[in-house]
């Protein structure tokens, strides 16, 4: 398995609703078996990369932390939700090109 970029941060539902309140977060709901996240993970560093200062980018393991994706409703996996200071702001479902998530993360910045 390949580590996350160095700017990739990683949530834990014990972790996640201090680390969304300030700011614009992108976190990145996925599972080791899934193989559409495994393809949206490149965009997903890069992002982290290009928005370093700007937006918080990170990744949730939804196996090891049931609670938030619960609270989320999140039914399908790659699923990215979008939080501004600390409220759901939007939501992309499945596997999108990289334009349409940074696309949305600007609305939100």
């Amino acid at each position: 398995t390949r580590m996350a970029a160095a700017n990739v941060k990683t949530f834990t539902d014990s972790n996640f609703d201090d680390e969304i309140k300030n700011g614009v977060t992108l976190v990145d709901f996925w599972a080791e078996w899934c193989g559409p996240c495994r393809r949206l993970a490149p965009a997903v560093d890069a992002i982290a990369t290009e928005y370093d200062g700007r937006a918080t980018v990170a990744k949730m393991n939804v196996d090891e932390n049931p609670n938030v994706p619960g609270r989320f409703m999140i039914r399908g996996i790659p699923t990215l939700l979008i939080f501004k200071n600390g409220q759901l702001a939007d939501q992309i479902v499945g596997l999108v090109p990289k334009e349409e998530i940074t696309k949305k993360l600007d609305q939100q910045l």
